[in-house]
């Protein structure tokens, strides 16, 4: 239960300091943690790619689902701008 609320935690920083970075409109408590926590998913993914470790602490944790929150917001502008 609590790498849950970890997650949770984790998730609305990185959405909120994405919508901060991005100039989001979005000021919704729910999309903000959805879409740190699929950076998170994103971010984490890419790094193993290229061969970092998860288990760097809470600050790596951050870096890398507020990096993967933008990639996946900017993804998400430019296939909606096409639409």
């Amino acid at each position: 239960m609590g790498g849950i609320i970890y997650w949770l935690i984790i998730g609305l920083v990185a959405g909120i300091v994405t919508g901060k970075l991005m100039g989001s409109p979005n000021k919704d408590w729910l999309m903000n943690i959805i879409t740190g926590i699929i950076g998170a998913i994103v971010g984490g993914f890419l790094m193993s790619l290229i061969g970092f470790s998860y288990t760097g602490g809470l600050v790596y944790n951050l870096i890398v689902a507020i990096l993967g929150a933008m990639l996946v917001t900017w993804a998400y502008r430019k296939f909606a701008a096409r639409a």
